[in-house]
């Protein structure tokens, strides 16, 4: 749709559809932002295969995950509590993925309730999971800087507790999607699950609140917990006599080399698209749309796959995926045991060994 054929569409829309309120907005009514035709079937073309990949990777990853924790580590340490609520939130989100993708290669045909609680449930796995991820970052720092002061405080309890506060900042992030997500019928697409059915205004101020919200809260917040966390533990595994003290840095670098890579560029893309939006300027662009698809998919990818990568960097947990693999593979099992004698002992933390 042209940019001036969209600006008396708005301004029809708004001289009949207003009521005395001008908030209010007739729901079998909506306010269409811009026609992405483009940018759907660019979409269409590989984002339902991307994400059905996600997802089985995050359903075998994460249910390793789960097995190797079930099967050789106690359920109830502080760092497994957090691991099992960053497994559940990635799981939780990448639940919605085979939603999205049969709606990318055709319409949505899932009803308005789901519609609400589909784009629900990915806010909430969404945000909770680069929030436990923070929350473990932050313990591993506790753990290994403040060991002696930490050892009190690091309880059952504290695990419980923090882990209730990120389960309820995500379900209170994701409020807004309940709200605003509605069904719209496209004459171009067919049905569409997206923010709809309230004044063109309201829409804005509220995808406002959600980019800063992204950008803020669960990007630029984390990001800088995860560097103060990290250049602190480094310090304190460089100033020790530990044995591997290289391979504990380099596997530091690799975490935090890979968190940067893979949210970086997703979120100044909603960030600029919330300068776009902040801005007198309304026309309707695909550039940033293009790279929002390319650069979500990548910040997707690592969600998904965060519990694995996060836990078999330990030496503890490749030793239970090799016991795992030896248990149901006999023909490994020797090759397994020969290689775990060689080896020697290297450093351990409370929450992995490096």
């Amino acid at each position: 749709m042209a940019d001036d054929q969209y600006d008396e569409y708005l301004e029809s829309f708004f001289n009949t559809n207003i009521t005395e309120d001008p908030q209010h907005v007739v729901m079998n009514d909506t306010v269409i932002l811009c026609e992405k035709t483009d940018v759907i079937q660019f979409g269409a073309a590989f984002i339902p295969t991307f994400y059905y990949m996600n997802f089985l990777l995050s359903l075998v990853g994460n249910s390793l995950v789960l097995c190797i924790i079930y099967k050789y580590e106690k359920l109830g340490t502080v760092t497994n509590i957090f691991l099992l609520n960053l497994v559940i939130s990635d799981l939780l989100f990448a639940s919605t993925l085979p939603f999205w993708a049969v709606y990318h290669r055709s319409e949505w045909i899932f009803g308005p309730f789901l519609c609400k609680v589909i784009g629900s449930l990915y806010s909430i796995g969404f945000s909770s999971s680069i929030l436990f991820l923070t929350l473990m970052t932050f313990d591993r720092y506790l753990a290994v800087v403040h060991a002696i002061t930490a050892a009190k405080s690091r309880q059952r309890a504290y695990a419980f507790s923090l882990s209730f506060v990120i389960w309820f900042i995500s379900v209170l992030s994701s409020l807004k999607d309940m709200v605003l997500y509605n069904i719209r019928e496209n004459k171009i697409n067919g049905w569409v699950c997206e923010e709809s059915g309230y004044t063109y205004q309201t829409i804005v101020k509220w995808q406002l609140v959600g980019y800063y919200q992204q950008f803020g809260l669960f990007f630029l917040l984390p990001l800088m917990m995860v560097f103060y966390c990290y250049a602190r533990i480094t310090i304190r595994i460089v100033s020790t006599r530990i044995q591997e003290k290289c391979r504990a840095v380099k596997l530091i670098f690799i975490i935090i080399f890979t968190f940067f890579i893979c949210w970086t560029p997703y979120n100044v893309v909603i960030f600029l698209k919330a300068l776009r939006l902040s801005s007198r300027d309304r026309s309707c662009s695909d550039d940033l749309d293009y790279a929002e698809y390319v650069t979500r998919n990548i910040a997707y990818l690592y969600c998904c796959i965060s519990p694995v990568f996060y836990t078999f960097v330990g030496k503890k947990f490749q030793s239970h995926f090799r016991k795992l693999l030896a248990k149901h593979i006999p023909c490994l099992k020797i090759t397994i045991l020969s290689s775990q004698s060689s080896r020697t002992t290297s450093f351990r933390s409370p929450n992995t060994e490096y």
